[in-house]
């Protein structure tokens, strides 16, 4: 397969599962294989960040090493602050201090970069992009990373803004829609995955002036099963290729495990390496 500009790369999220996508995503820059597109929800825009600064193991060092080093998960945080991971760590000293994010290199990739988030306003997705202003672009990561109900809402142009897989966890549907027709899309479920929760009303006190918001959350759950089967029916018929686990999952949005953590990831890379040898994956 030779990736061309007509070629999407699409990164769901998952939270603590985006480890498996990193490791893909280490493999493909060891082979310095380059998406022309790349359109990216929730840890998967956190993934794909760095992907698309050519930072191969920035990512895993920041879902493996630097949770035991820094404990950033906290149920006394959601306590505290609203929001059960640590913002300062992940969108302040992560990238300025601790792994400085490679900006040069970001502005300078003639790639398209995507993530996507969800407008508390509309209860609709809204697909953000940005390449100089390095504010708006931590924002936008932040906000298609803040998870309903353990996250704080986050501002984008003045917008209030949550994860964007309320409403579109697998955004292959917009990378058709931008022009591509042929899309690699990256997992973090087992092939056969439907979620048995069920879809409960939100109760208006919950994200009482967003009532767009309530009934996305209300319909989320059905939504990604609908994804999903779309997913594997595209898939069955030739219409995209998928990467996702083999091994059973077990690892959760919030797992603390650096062990489980760790045979994610590395399982992410093997298949990643698969992948490339096995499609013969050629760059743009």
């Amino acid at each position: 397969m030779k990736i061309t500009a007509k070629t999407g790369l699409v990164l769901e999220g998952g939270g603590m599962r985006g480890v498996f996508t990193s490791g893909v995503l280490d493999a493909f820059m060891k082979h310095e294989i380059w998406f022309p597109y790349v359109v990216a929800v929730s840890a998967g825009a956190c993934n794909g960040l760095s992907y698309m600064s050519h930072q191969a193991r920035r990512a895993r060092y920041s879902n493996i090493d630097m949770l035991k080093k820094y404990d950033y998960i906290s149920l006394k945080k959601l306590i505290k602050d609203g929001t059960i991971f640590d913002a300062n760590i992940l969108y302040d000293r992560f990238p300025n201090e601790i792994v400085p994010y490679d900006y040069d290199t970001y502005e300078h990739n003639p790639a398209v970069f995507e993530a996507v988030t969800t407008n508390c306003l509309t209860g609709r997705a809204e697909y953000l992009s940005e390449r100089y202003d390095h504010q708006r672009l931590t924002q936008i990561v932040k906000a298609s990373s803040s998870l309903p109900f353990v996250a704080q809402i986050t501002k984008v142009d003045g917008i209030p803004m949550l994860d964007g897989g309320i409403v579109d966890s697998i955004p292959v549907v917009r990378s058709m829609d931008t022009g591509h027709t042929e899309h690699v899309v990256i997992l973090t479920r087992n092939r056969g995955y439907r979620s048995s929760e069920p879809d409960l009303k939100v109760p208006r006190f919950v994200y009482s002036r967003y009532p767009r918001l309530r009934v996305a959350l209300s319909r989320r759950v059905a939504e990604y099963n609908r994804q999903l089967e779309l997913i594997e029916r595209m898939e069955d018929w030739g219409e995209i290729m998928v990467i996702r686990p083999e091994r059973p999952m077990e690892v959760g949005r919030v797992t603390r495990d650096v062990e489980k953590l760790e045979r994610l990831y590395e399982e992410g890379f093997m298949l990643g390496e698969r992948f490339v040898n096995q499609e013969q994956l050629t760059g743009v």
